[in-house]
């Protein structure tokens, strides 16, 4: 959307139209129709090439002034749908971008179209996220409750879910609104019993995520009770795994055996249920081979032959992998496409613009997730270090595993 905006009478099919004053009705995204007997669902689900992968922290220069903040951050998100914001604490936010240009762009727009002269003050420096999964399937991991008002015991498995699964599940053709048919045909296709489809539980986090929880008990006494418990227990580890408080990813738990009773008088108080889920959860997580996520940008790159070298150059100082390199038909210009990783891209742009006299810049699109290939549990292991400094940022201290 443009800065400048007119008003029109009507618009023709086939063009872009502003709608003021539907700000409090619509996150994202939506249908709107005049016709008060229609149901308006939105015609489909907009699939992002792209995803959050770096964060900064801001937060308002006069405190007071955090409430006009907040709504500059709604307004944001709703004229980017790749912006995700949230709140750590009173006055302080967060706001996640694909990367540090568009980071760049977003801060740029908060501060001069959506905060009415509020100045805003960034606290932090770009930082990148990670996600957190598993590499086996472990022994059950089984908990119980030692509270007489409650008797409760749970047994818990985590082990990895397939990759074109988690691939189907972010793609948007395996989720909570699946079809059952179409649901249970995704899930045969890659092994798994048809039956499971109706037996998932939940996917997360926020009930979309690229993790899921399987009910795999055969009876299940207090049933709503204990999905209940179980569910909510999942959705706090999908958020924070155990390693660093970094959301999970492709991990699926499974629940083989759950046996609740509780008095009437408790059965509305399931916080210390929920608590005993979470901890055989993330149990289950430690014992399944837990390893961290890095995520990976593709980079392609146009250039004349004689800065690929130099393009090579600062790639390989920055971990890059150069995996395709060809001419472009009909001309003398080279294009290359090559991994790096996110956490070691900050400044790449500025890096290759300045060693071609500005002719060259990079192009950056989300690859994958990768996996660090060493030890989350030692220390001086590029994931252990990792971790350490991910822990460190945010204020979690030395895990118990390393020290």
């Amino acid at each position: 959307m443009g800065k400048k905006q007119c008003d029109v009478p009507d618009v023709p099919c086939g063009n872009t139209v502003g709608l003021i004053g539907l700000d409090a009705c619509i996150t994202k995204s939506a249908t709107p129709t005049s016709e008060k007997e229609v149901v308006a669902r939105p015609i489909r689900a907009m699939k992002l090439s792209v995803c959050p992968l770096m964060f900064v922290t801001v937060n308002c220069k006069v405190p007071s002034e955090s409430p006009k903040l907040v709504q500059g951050l709604k307004r944001l998100a709703m004229s980017d749908p790749v912006v995700l914001w949230s709140q750590v604490e009173p006055g302080t936010f967060t706001v996640a971008g694909v990367g540090e240009l568009h980071l760049e762009i977003c801060l740029k727009d908060l501060q001069e179209d959506f905060m009415d002269g509020v100045e805003v003050v960034v606290s932090s420096p770009p930082v990148v996220s990670f996600r957190e999964t598993v590499r086996k399937s472990c022994d059950p991991v089984e908990r119980k409750s030692r509270n007489k008002q409650i008797q409760c015991s749970l047994s818990v498995v985590a082990r990895p879910l397939d990759e074109n699964l988690v691939e189907a599940i972010e793609d948007g053709r395996l989720g909570p609104r699946t079809d059952h048919a179409v649901r249970s045909e995704i899930l045969a296709k890659h092994g798994w019993d048809k039956d499971l489809g109706d037996k998932i539980w939940c996917f997360g986090p926020d009930a979309v995520g690229p993790n899921v929880i399987v009910n795999r008990c055969n009876i299940i006494q207090n049933l709503e009770l204990a999905k209940k418990v179980i569910v909510a227990g999942f959705e706090m580890v999908a958020k924070e795994g155990t390693l660093a408080k970094e959301k999970l990813h492709g991990i699926c738990f499974e629940v083989h055996n759950v046996n609740i009773r509780a008095d009437e008088a408790v059965r509305g108080t399931t916080a210390q249920l929920n608590e005993m889920v979470r901890t055989a959860l993330i149990e289950s997580q430690l014992a399944a081979k837990p390893r961290l996520l890095e995520p990976t940008y593709i980079v392609a790159i146009q250039c004349p032959k004689s800065a690929l070298s130099t393009i090579y150059g600062i790639l390989h100082q920055r971990n890059g992998s150069v995996y395709e390199e060809f001419v472009r038909e009909g001309t003398m210009l080279h294009i290359l496409k090559a991994y790096v990783p996110v956490y070691d891209s900050f400044g790449l742009s500025k890096a290759i613009s300045a060693a071609t006299s500005k002719l060259v810049t990079p192009q950056c699109i989300f690859g994958y997730w990768s996996d660090m290939c060493s030890d989350p549990f030692q220390a001086n292991a590029p994931a252990g270090q990792m971790v350490l400094d991910i822990r460190k940022r945010k204020k979690m201290g030395r895990p118990s595993f390393q020290k």
